[in-house]
This record gives C-alpha cells, sequence and structure tokens, in this order.
C-alpha cells in the first residue's frame, strides 16, 4: 500500500509537470529541429524520426559539474540506474526498465562495454571529454546488433573545427574533489585536430553500510584518481574525402569496500582508438570505412581473495554506404566485432566474434516519414540472429505528428553468464526481444509535448544471479511523457515515465527498476546570470528479483548558477543533492549527500 508521502510526492509530480505544459491556441511549430544519427545510422532531423531519441548536448553537461556520466543521463534523458556507492563505483542505466545488459554503449561509434559481465562501462568514462549524447529509447539490434533490447546510448566526443580555440577549467567541491583540465582545438586548410588532458581527486565516501550483504561493508572512504586524455584528427586529402582518427583513453584508482581492514582497489584502464576515411563514391552516394578497438581493464588490489584483473578487448570493423534514392536513404554496410576476455579466472570460452550485415531505408515526403531496417548477426557461438524494424510517422497537422514502430533485438549471454566457475550456465541461449511503440508528439510556439507508449516482450529472459537460466518471457509495458520549452528567458523541461517490468513466470518485478521516475528542471538567465535546477523523483523498487527487499522512494533536487566574469571567464556553481536525503540504488550502497562544487572556467570563442 502507498504511503500518504508516496501519494503526495506522486501527485505533486503530475501537478508540476501539468503546471509546466502550458496550452497554446495559435502558433506555429518550431522550424529549428537537432539532427541525430543513432536512431537509424545516417543523419536525420529528430522531427522526422519515427524513434523515441533523447539529445545532451555540452551545455547540459556542463551545468552538472561535479556528478557522474549515470547522474546525467538519469537528469537529462529519464533512465534509470543502480550503482554501487559514489564516483568510480560500477554502475548500471536501465533504459524504459530493460536490464542494465539491454543497452548497447558506443563511443565515436565504437562499441565500448565489459563482454565478462555482459554491460557497458559507465564509470571510467570523463565527462571533460564528452561534447555530445544521444539516447536511443527502443530496439536497436537491426541496427547494431546483439544487446539492443531496451536501447542504444552513443557518446559523441570533443572534436576540432576551424580556428584557434584553447581552453582550460578547475572545479574544486565536497569530499574533497578536485578536476582540472586543459584543451585545444583548431583547424585550417582541411585539416581539423583537438585535444583535452584532464586529472580528477575525489576523497569520496564509505561506498556501503552495514545492511549490504556478504559481509563487505568498511567505514573508510573510498577515494578515485582519474587521468584521461582525447585526441583528434581530421584529414581532408581530397575533395569530398576525409581521414578521421581519434584515440580516448582513461586510467587511475578505484577504491571500494571488500570487507573489514582491507584497502581494496582497483587499477583500471579504458581506451577507445578509431580510425577510418569516409567520402562521396558519386554525387548521392557517401560510404565509410573504420577500424577500431576498445578495451576495459581493471586489477584487483588488496582483495578478499587472491588479486584477480578483468579485461576485455573489442576489435571492430565497418564498411557502411548511405546512398540517395527518390524514396529515401539506402543504408547497406557489413561489420565485424571481435570479443576476447582477459582474466585471471578461467573461462572456458574466453573469445568470440560475430560478422554482420545490414540494410535500411529513411525516408519522408510530405506528410509520411518511414524506417525499416534489416540485420544479420553470425555469432561463433551461437549462429545467426536476424532482427528488424519498421516505423511509419505521419504529421497530422502542422503542430501534431503521431507515429508508431514496431522492432525485434537479442542479447547472447555474457561470458559470466555462460562461463563464470560456479556462476555460470554454458547451456544459456540468447533472449530475443519484441518491442512495439505507439507515440504522439505536439509543438507549437516553441513548445514541444511527447507521449509515447511501449510495450517490450522479451523471451528467454535471463534472470540475474548465480547459475542463471532462460525463463519463459519477462514484458515491460509502459509509457512515458515528456515536456521541453520556453518561455522568455525561462526554459522548462519536465518527464514521467510510467513502467510495469514484470517476470511473466512469476509475476514479480524486475530488480532495482521503478514503476515510475519523474524530473522536473527549469534554467533561467539575465545578463551575466543563468540559474537552474533539476528536480528528481524515483518510486519504491525492489532490490531483488525474488522482490523481497524494498529500496525506499526518493527525491533529490540540485541547483545550478553561472556567471560570466568577463569575456572569456565564467565561474559555475552546483549544488547536489540539496536536502541531503539519504536513499540507496543497491541494497546497502550509499549514494551521494549534499555537496557543492565550483567551476571556474576559461574558453575564448
Amino acid at each position: 500500500m502507498k504511503t500518504r508521502a508516496s501519494s503526495w510526492r506522486q501527485a505533486a509530480f503530475s501537478l508540476g509537470l501539468s503546471a509546466v505544459v502550458p496550452a497554446f491556441a495559435q502558433g506555429t511549430p518550431s522550424t529549428l529541429a537537432d539532427t541525430v544519427v543513432t536512431a537509424n545510422r545516417t543523419p536525420t532531423r529528430v522531427d522526422s524520426l519515427v524513434s523515441d531519441v533523447t539529445v545532451i548536448e555540452r551545455a547540459d553537461i556542463e551545468k552538472m559539474a561535479g556528478q557522474t556520466l549515470t547522474e546525467v543521463l538519469v537528469r537529462a534523458a529519464g533512465v534509470q540506474m543502480a550503482t554501487n556507492g559514489g564516483r568510480g563505483k560500477s554502475g548500471n542505466i536501465f533504459i524504459r526498465g530493460a536490464e542494465s545488459r539491454h543497452t548497447i554503449l558506443l563511443i565515436d561509434g565504437v562499441r565500448y562495454g565489459s563482454a565478462t559481465a555482459g554491460t557497458p562501462v559507465w564509470s571510467g568514462l570523463p565527462l571533460d571529454a564528452i561534447e555530445r549524447i544521444e539516447v536511443l529509447k527502443g530496439p536497436g539490434s537491426s541496427l547494431y546488433g546483439s544487446d539492443g533490447v531496451g536501447g542504444v546510448v552513443q557518446i559523441f566526443t570533443r572534436k576540432g573545427r576551424e580556428g584557434f580555440h584553447p581552453s582550460a577549467f578547475v572545479t574544486l567541491g565536497s569530499d574533497s574533489f578536485s578536476q582540472a583540465g586543459v584543451g585545444l582545438s583548431g583547424g585550417s586548410g582541411g585539416v581539423t585536430y583537438s585535444i583535452d588532458a584532464s586529472t580528477l581527486n575525489d576523497g569520496g565516501f564509505s561506498s556501503t553500510n552495514p545492511t549490504v550483504q556478504f559481509g563487505n561493508h568498511n567505514p573508510d572512504r573510498d577515494p578515485l584518481r582519474q587521468r584521461s586524455l582525447n585526441t583528434s584528427l581530421g584529414i581532408e586529402f581530397a575533395r569530398d574525402w576525409k581521414l578521421d582518427a581519434g584515440v580516448l583513453y582513461s586510467e587511475g584508482t578505484n577504491h571500494y569496500d571488500d570487507g573489514p581492514g582491507r584497502d581494496t582497489h582497483d587499477d583500471f584502464r579504458s581506451q577507445v582508438l578509431r580510425a577510418g576515411i569516409n567520402g562521396k563514391v558519386l554525387p548521392g552516394w557517401k560510404t565509410q570505412v573504420q577500424v577500431s578497438q576498445s578495451e576495459d581493464y581493471a586489477k584487483s588490489i588488496v582483495a578478499s581473495f587472491l588479486p584477480s584483473h578483468f579485461g576485455t578487448k573489442q576489435n571492430q570493423f565497418l564498411w557502411q554506404n548511405d546512398i540517395d534514392t527518390p524514396i529515401g536513404v539506402v543504408l547497406a554496410g557489413v561489420e565485424r566485432l571481435e570479443q576476447k576476455v582477459d582474466s585471471a579466472t578461467l573461462y572456458d570460452v574466453n573469445q568470440r566474434s560475430i560478422n554482420s550485415a545490414f540494410v535500411g531505408l529513411n525516408g519522408e515526403a510530405g506528410s509520411h516519414s518511414w524506417q525499416l531496417n534489416l540485420r544479420n548477426d553470425r555469432n561463433s557461438q551461437f549462429g545467426n540472429s536476424t532482427t528488424g524494424f519498421v516505423g511509419y510517422g505521419y504529421r497530422i497537422t502542422t503542430a501534431l505528428r503521431a507515429h508508431v514502430s514496431h522492432g525485434t533485438s537479442f542479447v547472447a549471454p555474457s561470458f559470466n553468464q555462460l562461463y563464470f566457475p560456479g556462476f555460470g550456465t554454458p547451456t544459456l541461449q540468447p533472449e530475443e526481444g519484441r518491442n512495439t511503440d505507439v507515440g504522439v508528439s505536439w509543438t507549437q510556439a516553441g513548445h514541444t509535448v511527447k507521449l509515447v507508449v511501449f510495450d517490450n516482450k522479451i523471451r528467454g529472459f535471463i534472470p540475474s544471479g548465480p547459475l542463471p537460466a532462460n525463463v519463459p518471457r519477462a514484458r515491460i509495458e509502459g509509457w512515458t511523457l515528456g515536456y521541453e520549452g520556453s518561455i522568455g528567458n525561462l526554459l522548462l523541461r519536465a518527464s514521467y515515465e510510467g513502467i510495469d517490468p514484470r517476470n511473466e513466470l512469476n509475476g514479480r518485478q524486475l530488480a532495482r527498476r521503478s514503476d515510475l521516475q519523474a524530473t522536473l528542471g527549469a534554467d533561467y538567465g539575465v545578463g551575466a546570470w543563468k540559474f537552474g535546477g533539476t528536480l528528481l523523483h524515483v518510486g519504491k523498487r525492489f532490490d531483488d528479483a525474488a522482490n523481497t527487499f524494498e529500496l525506499k522512494e526518493y527525491t533529490t533536487l540540485d541547483l545550478h548558477a553561472e556567471y560570466a566574469l568577463a569575456k572569456h571567464w565564467t565561474v559555475q556553481t552546483q549544488l547536489r543533492n540539496v536536502g541531503d536525503e539519504d536513499y540507496q540504488t543497491v541494497r546497502g550502497y550509499n549514494q551521494p549527500g549534499r555537496g557543492v562544487f565550483v567551476t571556474l572556467r576559461w574558453a575564448p570563442k
């Protein structure tokens, strides 16, 4: 039964969401729209998509200085999270209530994550290297292969541009937090370049409390030290042809709790290397070839067991073609992914390869827009998997647009699920998803309201826990309501997600997923000042698949302010968790309390 406080909070969020969605009888739709590539692998205007996509820009990231990548995604993209403590600790993202392993993470088109855990790795990625994030909510396997049941997150790193653009920043904050970085980007005569370097130190807090399981509690601080480098180079070597390369590298030391009296920590390293060429073969025919490698590696020191290490290396080869036709852009390509595990733990199998071919069509005419995709992945362990997507959009009036789509997806079991000693089940089979979306959006006089209803059925679902097994079905039904708009200098945004994530074998709610999450945000600028804040509410959820331990609901408020000191200088302040809310997203693991962060930034225009 819901408590009176719980009912009040939900009512307050619903009322607040309604209050910031004004009704206008007259007006014209916005003529400016973001262009994204993640939704169909080709640049497409957001207002012609048949999928649900959220875009997070560099300015949004800078307003949340001092927070982690997962916290940015939760507040700016409306996804849910579960993390084992503070900065640098392992964490998971749940898009539309799907499992953490049901999300694909791409960095400049390169797949990144852990093949042992089967999940993206969010903790080692430096925020200061990120220019833009696109979050695709819905099936992504027909575009990107295995794991795309819930969605795709693509990070675009900072690149060079014409001119000469130095920059620098320093941030100081609570819990002995400090971060500093310098950057240089520019370009001339068909050559662009960028380099950004930063260092981060966080004194942290105790990751655990006495309610944690398995005796892992240790009441000490769990600090993080991290160094990162991001570089890019672009060279136009012929008319309409360009060489593009980049490196994203991060390393450091992360402390975590592993029982009393042990100062357990990981030395970690992550990197993404890419190089490719792209250009026009003929008028209307663009092609790109990219070779890339991503690596995630961590070595445990002073652990409760013998020191160990886990690493994943993924080599990726891509050839993609975009061809203009009278009915839209035809997409065609081939891809190869090689995954290899480097671990002190002995796996019966430690590598696999996936050869893929994909085609698609994306177009619009008048009030109509459409998207079709088909992909086949041949996995060296599991054979062929074919996935598809079909979507249609129709502009009913100049302000009102509707879309409907249906897509299939699959997830190959991770190496841990298959082979980890005493944990894995070698006979596991891939999970298969079928998702249907129905959405409607209204855009008028600078205001946009979007409602999406979805139904995701997952066959052969693999619940978390030891000795995993395929169960017949899981089903996630739900809806999202979002708003963005402005009234003068006041920018407003709001989102509400209501979901019912269930294991249909026993009717229980999927672990660590709430049936509701809502955000309210505002930004206001006057003169040299900018002010804003984000209110986040997450409903109750269960920590375990058996639904025996309940995690309470929580509400946090974050505030930020910015002042232009001089032509090229700004000072920013972030006040996190203003009410000092005590909450957990995983049983026994603490989350950050109230904190303040101040950033001095120099960025000549």
